[in-house]
């Protein structure tokens, strides 16, 4: 029987918004994702859980894939 491992991940928004000279604002509003909640993904840095539509949301604003945008810190 196998084991399903919970990891975490930080999602590179802080490093993409910079690439493009965005603040987290304009990350939100161009993205529709609430601001209080891409604030929170770049101040936590490891996550365990995230909205997924919210992820893919600004993925597709920077461009990347949802792969792109995570960082896998531990598995």
């Amino acid at each position: 029987m196998s084991t399903i491992k919970m990891g975490y991940v930080r999602l590179r928004i802080r490093e993409l918004a910079d690439a493009k000279s965005w603040t987290l604002k304009e990350v939100a509003d161009r993205s529709g994702v609430n601001y209080n909640t891409v604030k929170s993904y770049v101040q936590r840095g490891e996550l365990n859980t995230v909205d997924l539509s919210a992820v893919y949301k600004i993925a597709r604003v920077f461009e990347v894939s949802i792969e792109d945008l995570m960082e896998i810190l531990e598995e």
